[in-house]
């Protein structure tokens, strides 16, 4: 998005309000975080100029950046992804909005879609 703030006023005109607006200064974006019943989405807005939204914005337009996927362990799907051959955009995983751990998953190995894996929260987490 290239306007954070109008984008999340048409969805709340759809009764979908944003739960909250937060920085990720790894990805150098302002996301925001719309509630659905079955997971969200998530509002990307960069905050510097060279950052991989703001060349995605610049080379595309605003659309869908990204699809992202929960699994219950990320560390076991990740095993299993580099055991297949398929290629990461970061080799470790990240603390990503929310506190979520994440990676993603190259295009280049998915069809020509960018792929977020976000580990699922842990039941009786302390």
């Amino acid at each position: 998005m290239r306007d954070l703030d109008a984008a999340c006023g048409f969805y709340a005109l759809l009764g979908i309000v944003a739960e909250g607006r937060e920085v990720v200064a790894q990805e150098q974006v302002e996301v925001a975080m719309l509630p659905l019943a079955a997971g969200r989405i998530e509002l990307l807005q960069p905050t510097a100029p060279d950052s991989p939204v703001a060349r995605f914005l610049e080379r595309r337009g605003e659309g869908l950046h990204h699809i992202a996927l929960q699994v219950p362990d990320l560390a076991a799907a990740v095993a299993r992804l580099r055991a297949a051959g398929v290629r990461l955009v970061r080799d470790e995983a990240q603390i990503g909005a929310g506190g979520h751990k994440y990676v993603f998953v190259h295009p280049s190995s998915t069809g020509g879609v960018l792929l977020e894996l976000v580990e699922a929260p842990r039941e009786n987490a302390a």
